[in-house]
């Protein structure tokens, strides 16, 4: 199967808002990529535009170089996995799958051929004669995808298709689904607000707000460097604290206050401004002995602990009042922390990152309940 280049020209969409906003974007042949964001943000939107089934307000869509923009969706060379699925419960696996061959008059072996061959990629070959209602959320999902890859397609759009499954089910899913595409080499633009299932799988993703896309970029591009708060807020856990810069160093390099305490910060002070935020991953924050010498160490009590089984989430309240997460994995090293304990939490200027204020990711959400998703 070969894969699909997909470019996006200042495509826009409009309802009673303005859903997708003028958006750019190239999507190279055979990559695995995500659209990433909120509800309402205009990732569904872009891919039922890319998919056909909504028209552009302005803008283009070109597939390997060719402007689809106004050809109907059988006419195109995608197909699409949603998150019901969608499959026939009266037919068996096997005719669920060979649906799309049908109007293709392929010889009766020809199409067993080709539909063998599509549910041996997905593992389910031996499920052939069962009915939809007689298989698991996981293997109904696998269906889905086999009906879909079946009809050869440049591009293969989806649209949360996990979002219906348990979170064991999904954490194995999202390994399979990655080696699936890689094994058939075509295009995966793949749609979701799961931040672990973009970072998981993708070679490259899409952060998107209000119709735009806000940051573009590999997992470990945007989740180490993230543009704004908005980003850092949505994009895994973060610790943001308001801070004042009071002193920009070479570089992007710059100094800090956070209440009483200056930190030094390796990232983000050249272009922000005077009062911004800085944030920290808490896998990078270290918690110390109370007393603890040197910089970047901020007086700490301990507030809250939540074991999570192979970490512990340690919820330490600062000096100055701010709340920081850290995230302590439970590898028998560690001295047990109780709630009260004081301590210093240890900020390393190369984990610290100064971002411009853009709203969190939960106002970004509230503000868009009523758009188009």
């Amino acid at each position: 199967m070969a894969g699909g280049k997909v470019e996006l020209v200042a495509l826009t969409k409009r309802f009673a808002e303005t859903a997708v906003d003028e958006i750019d974007l190239t999507i190279a042949s055979g990559e695995f990529f995500s659209l990433l964001g909120p509800s309402g943000c205009g990732k569904t939107t872009t891919l039922r535009l890319i998919a056909g089934f909504e028209q552009p307000t302005a803008g283009r869509i070109l597939l390997d170089n060719v402007d689809v923009s106004g050809t109907p969706p059988h006419k195109r060379n995608v197909n699409t996995v949603f998150q019901s699925y969608a499959l026939f419960p009266f037919l068996t696996v096997f005719d669920n799958v060979a649906f799309g061959l049908r109007n293709r008059k392929l010889s009766k072996a020809g199409l067993a051929s080709q539909v063998d061959e599509a549910l041996e990629l997905v593992k389910l070959r031996s499920f052939a004669k069962r009915r939809p209602g007689q298989l698991s959320g996981g293997q109904q999902q696998r269906v889905a995808l086999a009906r879909a890859l079946v009809l050869k397609p440049s591009v293969l759009l989806l649209d949360e298709p996990l979002g219906a499954l348990d979170a064991k089910l999904r954490r194995s899913l999202k390994v399979e689904l990655k080696a699936l595409q890689e094994q058939v080499g075509i295009t995966f633009l793949y749609v979701t607000h799961d931040q672990e299932e973009a970072l998981t799988m993708s070679d490259r993703l899409a952060v998107m707000r209000d119709g735009k896309i806000v940051q573009l970029g590999s997992p470990h591009e945007v989740y180490e460097e993230p543009a704004d708060t908005y980003v850092a807020d949505f994009l895994g856990v973060s610790n943001l604290m308001e801070v004042e810069v009071v002193e920009r160093g070479p570089g992007a390099r710059c100094q800090v206050r956070l209440g009483e305490s200056v930190l030094e910060v390796e990232h983000g002070g050249a272009d922000t401004p005077s009062h911004s935020h800085v944030v920290i991953r808490p896998e990078r924050v270290r918690v110390e002995e109370f007393g603890s010498a040197g910089a970047n160490r901020v007086p700490a009590m301990v507030e809250r602990l939540v074991y999570l089984g192979s970490a512990t989430q340690v919820i330490l309240r600062l000096a100055p009042g701010a709340e920081l997460q850290v995230l302590l994995q439970n590898d028998g090293t560690r001295e047990k922390l109780t709630q009260g304990t004081p301590v210093h939490a240890f900020l390393a200027p190369d984990a610290l990152r100064v971002l411009a204020d853009s709203g969190s990711a939960e106002d970004a959400a509230g503000d868009d309940a009523l758009k188009v998703s």
